[in-house]
């Protein structure tokens, strides 16, 4: 998560939202585990899917998503949330190595430099990296969606 200036962002959330591999939505109605003698949350159980995720970033504004690829759609629906916002963002993160980038109707509008903010990079076996850029030049700042 950067700033106008390239900078860390380090007291950023980023909530994911995505379908199940097989194109479902329902997902689990929730992976945490509890003692069962107190009730305390003791963690989440990291199997059960629930298409959604919550992670905070550190300090040096990175953040990680660990889950499963999306069925239906090649990318993950995002909302940032972040000091000095008055409103959370709304973004995708298109998977570089997913099916359909090329019909997909919000990527084909879009001229190609700012395309390029929605779509992650390689960063090894499996792994996505995505960079969001709360301020920047025409083409460096993450594109944000508007569901007003």
């Amino acid at each position: 998560m950067l700033d106008g200036a390239g900078a860390g962002i380090p007291d950023a959330i980023v909530e994911a939202w995505q379908p199940a591999p097989d194109g479902s939505r329902t997902g689990a109605p929730g992976s945490l585990r509890r003692d069962p003698v107190t009730g305390a949350v003791i963690g989440r159980d990291t199997v059960a899917f629930t298409g959604f995720g919550r992670v905070a970033t550190d300090a040096d504004g990175h953040f990680t998503l660990r889950t499963l690829p999306p069925g239906g759609v090649p990318y993950l629906s995002l909302v940032v949330f972040a000091r000095g916002l008055l409103h959370h963002l709304h973004t995708r993160a298109y998977l570089h190595d997913a099916a359909g980038l090329d019909e997909d109707a919000l990527l084909e509008r879009l001229p190609a430099p700012r395309r390029a903010t929605l779509v992650t990079a390689p960063d090894g076996p499996r792994t996505h990296r995505f960079d969001i850029r709360l301020q920047g030049g025409e083409h460096e700042e993450t594109v944000f969606l508007d569901f007003g």
